[in-house]
């Protein structure tokens, strides 16, 4: 049903703030692009399916890739899990086909199973820091995350490093009770160019679709990371 038929009134405020108000702020915009990207992820991590496909089909329409659709949606699958990355992952293949698109895309992965470990550690440390070479070492948890997140992901083509990272804020930010790793990551996103700025205009643009408490979390988090960042110097 079209809640323009049902629900006139909310349909009508809602439009207008999200139109009228989070897109025509000044110094909030994002590209399009990048607006799109950050929030389907944001919708997923939120389990947001309805208007996860709403949004997508407008983000394909704006001419961002069905590669860098499934790439971002691959990734969700560390952040989120398996059973709520799956439901995405079948709404996007869903919409492809149903638009002339083949399955399955060319495959973007630069590791093989011997290598993985070794390049995923190598990423960390580009986002995190040289101590990171020696983090994978304290448990099969942490070993798993350096082989499987970035191993396995991170060093995919297809996505920038910093469009990786900006799409995991957004995981983190949307799902909530992921503060510290939020904080962390927001850290990750400043020390590979996506700063401060940057990350605020993006919390503005998911905020109509993550609503305010999560929105408000995410800035404090980007305060402390910052703050953090500060101290170290």
């Amino acid at each position: 049903m079209d809640i323009y038929e049902t629900d006139p009134e909310f349909a009508e405020r809602f439009a207008y703030f999200l139109q009228n108000e989070v897109l025509q702020e000044p110094g909030q915009q994002l590209d399009s692009k990048t607006r799109y990207m950050a929030i389907f992820a944001a919708l997923m991590g939120c389990q947001a399916e309805g208007a996860y496909r709403e949004v997508l089909a407008e983000a394909l329409d704006s001419g961002l890739s069905p590669i860098a659709v499934k790439e971002t949606v691959y990734q969700a699958t560390d952040y989120l899990g398996y059973g709520k990355m799956l439901p995405f992952l079948h709404r996007t293949n869903e919409l492809l086909s149903e638009r002339g698109v083949p399955l399955p895309l060319k495959g973007q992965a630069t590791t093989t199973l011997d290598d993985r470990l070794e390049k995923g550690v190598q990423i960390q440390a580009v986002i995190f820091g040289e101590q990171m070479k020696e983090a994978w070492k304290a448990g099969p948890i942490n070993r798993w995350l350096a082989a499987n997140c970035f191993g396995d992901y991170y060093t995919r083509t297809g996505l920038s490093l910093a469009q990786r990272e900006l799409i995991t804020f957004c995981f983190l930010m949307a799902q909530g009770g992921c503060e510290p790793q939020l904080t962390a990551h927001a850290k990750g996103n400043m020390d590979i160019g996506n700063d401060k700025d940057f990350l605020m205009r993006v919390i503005s643009q998911c905020l109509p679709y993550i609503g305010y408490p999560r929105s408000l979390n995410a800035i404090a988090c980007i305060n402390r990371a910052e703050k953090e960042m500060q101290e170290v110097k």
